[in-house]
């Protein structure tokens, strides 16, 4: 009985060293796939809207340091930066009075209350932007890709827009609160 648990350990003992090499095997595959699967997805990875953004001439321009001593540290992370303020922080989410949407950064109107409405995301939404206000570019960052809204003018960040809007365009503007100010009518 004991020759025989001594054979069963020997047994795993041989397993376990088998496996071993069969798992170094098994391991340089999965590294291997891990790395064809970076360099196909690398182009979903890079930040392409911040630097086609950056490349843009725009009728408004100032150097990083300027930026800095006009806007709050959080203004300048989201239009600058191109960074995203946390949902539900914004007070502009929940403002409904008649007036104009402009730009943080430069002050360009760029949406009316007439086109606001709750989208129920956090972030003020829009169904349309005035008209020659904004620009796109394709972001894809995160794995994702996605639409970038920008000021026209001086090509501050301001958020995304999506396909999910109500009528009449289909359009949500989802912008970030602080890459905006309200001016009352």
């Amino acid at each position: 009985m004991l020759g025989e648990s001594l054979a069963e350990v020997g047994c795993l003992w041989k397993g376990k060293i088998a496996n071993n090499r069969y798992m170094d095997k098994r391991h340089f595959l999965q590294i291997s796939a891990v790395l064809v699967g970076t360099a196909f997805f690398s182009r979903y990875i890079n930040w392409s809207s911040e630097t086609m953004a950056s490349q843009t001439e725009f009728a408004v321009t100032k150097s990083e340091n300027e930026w800095k001593s006009i806007l709050t540290p959080e203004q300048f992370q989201v239009l600058r930066k191109h960074g995203t303020e946390r949902a539900h922080t914004s007070p502009l989410d929940k403002n409904y009075a008649p007036g104009t949407y402009v730009c943080a950064g430069c002050g360009q109107a760029l949406f009316t209350s007439e086109g606001k409405f709750d989208s129920g995301t956090g972030w003020p939404s829009f169904f349309k932007p005035i008209e020659g206000a904004i620009a796109t570019t394709t972001d894809r960052s995160f794995f994702m890709t996605r639409v970038e809204v920008h000021c026209s003018n001086c090509g501050g960040h301001l958020g995304h827009v999506f396909n999910d809007g109500p009528k009449p365009t289909g359009l949500r503007y989802c912008m970030n609160g602080v890459s905006l100010q309200f001016t009352p009518a």
